[in-house]
């Protein structure tokens, strides 16, 4: 496989207006040729949609899923930028899609990495920082490790870094993206909740030993 350079890179970015992760993909895929980096990027789907990307979305709809069994359910808004393109097929099965990867990733609790609270990210740096093999090692060596743990951790708990559960050859976003780009409006999943049966509810637990106990002194 080619190198891959940081000036290659750019050079995409500049012609095509897509993110850098997505340049850097689009040369990977074809060994570093620019001009099919181009053509991939256009199938894809993504330059367009990252050109749209700063128009405002302020239409979409609200989706639901119910997995089976009824004990997890998903309530996502996704957002585009006319209520044409809301009512679509292409829109509303995008809208169930990722309610359905919602439901399926439990550890997910934010759209995006941009999204997670400073305070959050401290909490899971200081549980990092105090792993048992960092111990010994040098503050300097301590931070580049968690810092790389933590940026990995993060993506974990962002919906739209996941792997796509219908083809884990890509991510949510880059799934989004190609929506976005057959439909040529802005696309941005904006919000989501997840039900899970009984979560929060106390159970007491019996002590079947104790009550035997009492049953028979009684």
């Amino acid at each position: 496989m080619a190198e891959i350079s940081a000036k290659l890179v750019k050079e995409l970015r500049d012609m095509t207006g897509a993110g850098m992760m997505d340049c850097k993909k689009a040369l990977a895929e074809t060994n570093g040729d620019k001009e099919k980096a181009v053509e991939w990027l256009r199938q894809k789907g993504i330059a367009s949609a990252e050109k749209k990307s700063g128009r405002t979305a302020a239409e979409g709809a609200i989706g639901s899923y119910i997995h089976t069994g009824a004990r997890v359910g998903v309530l996502v808004e996704v957002n585009c930028e006319t209520d044409f393109v809301a009512r679509g097929e292409i829109f509303q099965d995008l809208i169930r899609n990722v309610a359905m990867q919602i439901a399926a990733c439990p550890n997910v609790d934010f759209v995006k990495v941009d999204d997670i609270p400073a305070d959050v990210a401290e909490r899971e740096k200081q549980i990092e920082m105090g792993r048992d093999d960092l111990a010994g090692k040098k503050e300097e060596m301590k931070e580049k490790i968690v810092a790389g743990r933590i940026g990995k951790r993060l993506k974990e708990m962002a919906l739209m870094d996941q792997p796509y559960i219908k083809d884990s050859g890509m991510t949510v976003e880059e799934m989004v993206k190609q929506v976005a780009g057959k439909v040529g409006e802005n696309i941005q999943v904006r919000r989501f909740v997840r039900f899970n049966l009984g979560e929060g509810i106390e159970v007491e637990k019996m002590d079947f030993a104790a009550e035997v106990a009492a049953m028979q002194a009684a």
